[in-house]
């Protein structure tokens, strides 16, 4: 499997909002947590799995 950026027609790049509050004011302004996904692509078949890696340092 290798590793692709995934984004939009427009460029854009495509992003997963969570339930889950920000840190910080952001946060406490109600802005939810976003994750950025990794697509996977294995070469010979074309079979794609996406995967949003958190930080778990925070």
């Amino acid at each position: 499997m290798e590793a692709m950026k995934v984004q939009t027609a427009e460029g854009f790049a495509l992003q997963l909002v969570t339930n889950e509050r920000k840190k910080g004011i952001l946060g406490g302004f109600g802005i939810k947590e976003r994750l950025e996904p990794t697509a996977y692509v294995c070469p010979e078949c074309g079979l794609i799995r996406s995967y949003a890696e958190r930080d778990e340092s925070e």
